[in-house]
């Protein structure tokens, strides 16, 4: 008996080594078709770019690559710099505002005060009546 363990485990290894290797041909073309995919659409996507670089020759993959990679870290110190901007612009806006604020509830100084009261006392102020 236990030879015919021995020989249905050596089938069923001899299956799979062979399942195997017909498939990782077809996995690999797969994988192929996969990435030949991606580098055409970042080809498209960055098009105007490209044209800019190198408008009359043929693009390798690996220029796309590249130009992608530059085109990319463009975009990121670009926006870095555009953060940094609204940051600081947040921050002065809100320093500003601060200061209105304290503007608005400090107290009023002593010689505004008494011109304030001044005005309001009865006999300094006369009501202006046009008839």
């Amino acid at each position: 008996m236990a030879p015919t363990i021995t020989a249905a485990m050596t089938n069923s290894q001899e299956h799979l080594t062979l399942t195997h290797k017909l498939r990782k041909p077809l996995v690999e073309k797969l994988r192929r078709e996969r990435i030949n995919s991606s580098i055409e659409q970042l080809k498209s996507l960055l098009g105007p770019e490209f044209l800019k670089q190198q408008p009359d020759s043929k693009l390798e993959k690996a220029d796309i690559l590249e130009m992608t990679v530059c085109f990319l870290t463009q975009l990121q110190q670009q926006s870095q710099q555009q953060r940094r901007l609204l940051n600081h612009f947040n921050r002065l806006q809100s320093s500003s505002e601060k200061n209105l604020r304290e503007a608005d509830f400090s107290p009023l100084s002593s010689s505004v005060q008494t011109s304030i009261i001044k005005d309001k006392s009865p006999v300094n102020s006369a009501l202006w009546r046009p008839w």
